[in-house]
Protein backbone atom coordinates (compact mmCIF):
# COMPACT_ATOMS: atom_id res chain seq x y z
CA UNK A 1 0.00 0.00 0.00
CA UNK A 2 1.37 3.56 -0.91
CA UNK A 3 -0.07 6.69 1.09
CA UNK A 4 0.37 9.64 -0.40
CA UNK A 5 2.00 12.87 0.72
CA UNK A 6 -1.26 14.86 2.14
CA UNK A 7 -2.10 11.60 3.85
CA UNK A 8 1.30 10.67 5.69
CA UNK A 9 1.76 14.99 6.49
CA UNK A 10 -1.93 14.75 7.93
CA UNK A 11 -1.00 11.41 10.49
CA UNK A 12 2.65 12.91 11.28
CA UNK A 13 1.31 16.65 12.32
CA UNK A 14 2.06 15.99 15.17
CA UNK A 15 5.69 14.70 14.85
CA UNK A 16 8.72 17.03 15.14
CA UNK A 17 12.04 15.53 13.13
CA UNK A 18 15.02 16.52 14.37
CA UNK A 19 17.44 15.20 11.26
CA UNK A 20 20.43 15.46 9.54
CA UNK A 21 24.45 13.75 9.05
CA UNK A 22 26.15 11.20 11.46
CA UNK A 23 27.72 12.93 14.85
CA UNK A 24 25.88 16.08 13.73
CA UNK A 25 24.16 16.40 17.44
CA UNK A 26 20.47 14.80 17.08
CA UNK A 27 20.36 12.67 19.58
CA UNK A 28 22.03 15.03 21.68
CA UNK A 29 19.46 17.85 21.17
CA UNK A 30 16.16 15.62 21.11
CA UNK A 31 16.78 14.64 24.25
CA UNK A 32 18.10 18.07 25.49
CA UNK A 33 14.61 19.08 24.04
CA UNK A 34 12.84 15.97 25.30
CA UNK A 35 13.84 16.46 28.91
CA UNK A 36 13.02 20.26 28.83
CA UNK A 37 9.64 20.39 27.33
CA UNK A 38 8.70 16.93 28.83
CA UNK A 39 8.18 15.00 25.61
CA UNK A 40 8.61 11.39 24.42
CA UNK A 41 11.27 11.36 22.09
CA UNK A 42 11.60 8.49 19.66
CA UNK A 43 15.30 7.45 18.58
CA UNK A 44 14.97 5.41 15.43
CA UNK A 45 18.32 3.91 16.07
CA UNK A 46 17.62 2.44 19.14
CA UNK A 47 14.28 0.81 18.01
CA UNK A 48 16.38 -1.02 14.63
CA UNK A 49 16.63 -4.57 17.04
CA UNK A 50 12.71 -4.57 17.32
CA UNK A 51 12.02 -3.64 14.05
CA UNK A 52 14.17 -6.61 12.56
CA UNK A 53 12.71 -8.73 14.95
CA UNK A 54 9.36 -8.04 13.13
CA UNK A 55 10.45 -7.80 9.65
CA UNK A 56 11.01 -10.92 7.11
CA UNK A 57 14.10 -11.33 4.46
CA UNK A 58 11.61 -11.71 1.54
CA UNK A 59 10.88 -8.19 2.26
CA UNK A 60 13.97 -6.88 4.33
CA UNK A 61 16.61 -8.20 3.02
CA UNK A 62 18.98 -5.83 3.93
CA UNK A 63 17.71 -5.70 7.98
CA UNK A 64 18.60 -9.69 7.65
CA UNK A 65 21.59 -10.00 6.09
CA UNK A 66 24.04 -11.51 8.34
CA UNK A 67 27.81 -11.38 8.75
CA UNK A 68 29.85 -13.80 11.03
CA UNK A 69 32.71 -11.32 12.38
CA UNK A 70 34.28 -7.53 11.54
CA UNK A 71 36.28 -9.02 9.03
CA UNK A 72 33.67 -10.51 6.72
CA UNK A 73 31.30 -6.57 7.47
CA UNK A 74 34.12 -4.72 6.70
CA UNK A 75 35.48 -6.33 3.69
CA UNK A 76 33.22 -4.48 1.20
CA UNK A 77 33.59 -2.03 -1.26
CA UNK A 78 32.46 1.58 -0.33
CA UNK A 79 29.37 1.07 -2.78
CA UNK A 80 28.70 -1.96 -1.28
CA UNK A 81 28.53 -0.41 2.27
CA UNK A 82 27.00 2.77 1.10
CA UNK A 83 24.00 0.18 -0.59
CA UNK A 84 23.44 -1.94 2.07
CA UNK A 85 23.72 1.01 4.98
CA UNK A 86 20.96 3.09 2.56
CA UNK A 87 18.56 -0.02 2.29
CA UNK A 88 18.68 -0.62 5.89
CA UNK A 89 17.25 2.86 6.35
CA UNK A 90 14.93 2.59 3.72
CA UNK A 91 13.56 -0.74 4.74
CA UNK A 92 13.34 0.42 8.46
CA UNK A 93 11.46 3.41 7.70
CA UNK A 94 8.15 1.51 7.00
CA UNK A 95 8.25 0.34 10.95
CA UNK A 96 9.27 3.95 11.58
CA UNK A 97 6.37 5.59 10.15
CA UNK A 98 4.17 3.25 11.89
CA UNK A 99 5.10 3.45 14.86
CA UNK A 100 5.36 7.13 14.62
CA UNK A 101 1.52 7.34 13.63
CA UNK A 102 0.72 5.18 16.13
CA UNK A 103 2.44 7.04 18.97
CA UNK A 104 1.64 10.82 17.56
CA UNK A 105 -2.32 10.63 17.88
CA UNK A 106 -2.78 12.60 21.04
CA UNK A 107 0.72 13.75 21.62
CA UNK A 108 3.82 15.34 20.48
CA UNK A 109 6.53 13.10 18.76
CA UNK A 110 10.30 14.20 18.66
CA UNK A 111 11.63 12.07 16.70
CA UNK A 112 15.73 11.74 16.03
CA UNK A 113 16.27 9.86 12.72
CA UNK A 114 17.71 9.78 9.20
CA UNK A 115 15.73 12.01 6.95
CA UNK A 116 16.48 13.56 3.42
CA UNK A 117 15.49 16.64 1.71
CA UNK A 118 13.25 14.75 -0.37
CA UNK A 119 11.90 12.14 2.32
CA UNK A 120 11.13 15.44 4.30
CA UNK A 121 9.16 17.23 1.92
CA UNK A 122 6.83 14.12 1.57
CA UNK A 123 6.29 13.84 5.23
CA UNK A 124 6.28 17.02 6.60
CA UNK A 125 6.53 20.64 6.96
CA UNK A 126 9.65 22.91 7.39
CA UNK A 127 8.52 24.16 10.55
CA UNK A 128 8.37 20.68 12.06
CA UNK A 129 12.01 19.99 10.73
CA UNK A 130 15.34 20.65 11.79
CA UNK A 131 18.65 19.40 9.89
CA UNK A 132 21.59 18.86 12.21
CA UNK A 133 24.95 18.35 10.27
CA UNK A 134 28.43 17.84 10.40
CA UNK A 135 31.92 17.63 7.97
CA UNK A 136 31.01 13.87 7.03
CA UNK A 137 34.71 13.70 5.82
CA UNK A 138 36.32 12.11 9.03
CA UNK A 139 33.61 10.79 11.03
CA UNK A 140 34.85 7.65 12.80
CA UNK A 141 36.50 9.29 16.15
CA UNK A 142 33.18 11.10 17.12
CA UNK A 143 31.57 7.76 15.60
CA UNK A 144 33.13 5.70 18.49
CA UNK A 145 33.32 7.98 21.41
CA UNK A 146 29.79 8.13 22.01
CA UNK A 147 28.55 6.14 24.84
CA UNK A 148 25.57 4.42 22.90
CA UNK A 149 28.37 4.05 20.07
CA UNK A 150 30.36 1.46 22.54
CA UNK A 151 29.33 -2.04 20.61
CA UNK A 152 30.16 -0.65 17.22
CA UNK A 153 33.44 0.63 18.85
CA UNK A 154 34.51 -2.62 20.16
CA UNK A 155 33.47 -4.24 16.74
CA UNK A 156 35.26 -2.21 14.42
CA UNK A 157 38.36 -3.08 16.81
CA UNK A 158 38.01 -6.76 16.67
CA UNK A 159 38.89 -6.71 12.83
CA UNK A 160 41.95 -7.99 11.68
CA UNK A 161 42.84 -4.94 9.94
CA UNK A 162 41.36 -1.74 11.83
CA UNK A 163 43.08 0.63 9.94
CA UNK A 164 41.64 -0.11 6.98
CA UNK A 165 37.72 -0.94 8.24
CA UNK A 166 37.82 2.48 10.14
CA UNK A 167 39.10 4.03 5.88
CA UNK A 168 36.07 2.26 4.94
CA UNK A 169 33.66 3.58 7.57
CA UNK A 170 34.75 7.07 6.81
CA UNK A 171 34.97 6.35 2.72
CA UNK A 172 31.34 5.62 2.68
CA UNK A 173 29.89 8.22 4.80
CA UNK A 174 31.81 10.50 3.39
CA UNK A 175 30.03 9.21 -0.23
CA UNK A 176 27.10 9.23 0.97
CA UNK A 177 26.54 12.32 2.97
CA UNK A 178 29.30 15.27 1.54
CA UNK A 179 26.21 15.82 -1.21
CA UNK A 180 23.48 15.19 1.14
CA UNK A 181 25.06 18.08 3.33
CA UNK A 182 25.24 20.36 0.42
CA UNK A 183 21.62 19.91 -0.64
CA UNK A 184 20.68 20.37 2.98
CA UNK A 185 22.17 23.82 3.26
CA UNK A 186 20.53 24.93 -0.13
CA UNK A 187 17.07 23.33 0.54
CA UNK A 188 14.07 25.76 2.31
CA UNK A 189 14.92 23.58 5.66
CA UNK A 190 16.36 24.91 8.87
CA UNK A 191 19.86 23.11 9.13
CA UNK A 192 22.83 23.93 12.20
CA UNK A 193 26.26 22.62 11.50
CA UNK A 194 28.28 21.27 14.16
CA UNK A 195 32.12 21.60 14.92
CA UNK A 196 33.62 21.88 17.62
CA UNK A 197 33.02 25.39 19.07
CA UNK A 198 29.48 24.41 19.46
CA UNK A 199 27.21 24.40 22.46
CA UNK A 200 24.73 21.81 23.26
CA UNK A 201 22.88 25.00 24.84
CA UNK A 202 22.69 27.19 22.00
CA UNK A 203 21.99 24.63 19.57
CA UNK A 204 19.09 23.66 21.63
CA UNK A 205 17.81 26.99 22.02
CA UNK A 206 18.07 27.81 18.48
CA UNK A 207 16.09 24.52 17.15
CA UNK A 208 13.91 25.43 19.89
CA UNK A 209 12.80 28.76 18.52
CA UNK A 210 12.81 27.29 15.02
CA UNK A 211 10.13 25.01 16.75
CA UNK A 212 8.05 27.73 18.30
CA UNK A 213 8.70 26.25 21.56
CA UNK A 214 10.94 29.19 23.17
CA UNK A 215 9.30 31.26 25.68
Amino acid sequence: MIFQDNVLKEYLKNVYFITGTPCGGKTTISCELGKKHDLMVYHMDKEFQTHQQMSHPKFQPSMNKKFKDADEFFGRTVEEYRKWLLDNTREQFDFVLLDLIRLSQNRIILCDCHLTVEEADQLTEPSRVAFLIKDPTDLIDDYCKRPDHAGFHNFINSASHVKRAKALFNATLKDINLERCEQIKSSRYFWLERDAESPVNETTRKVEHHFGWSH
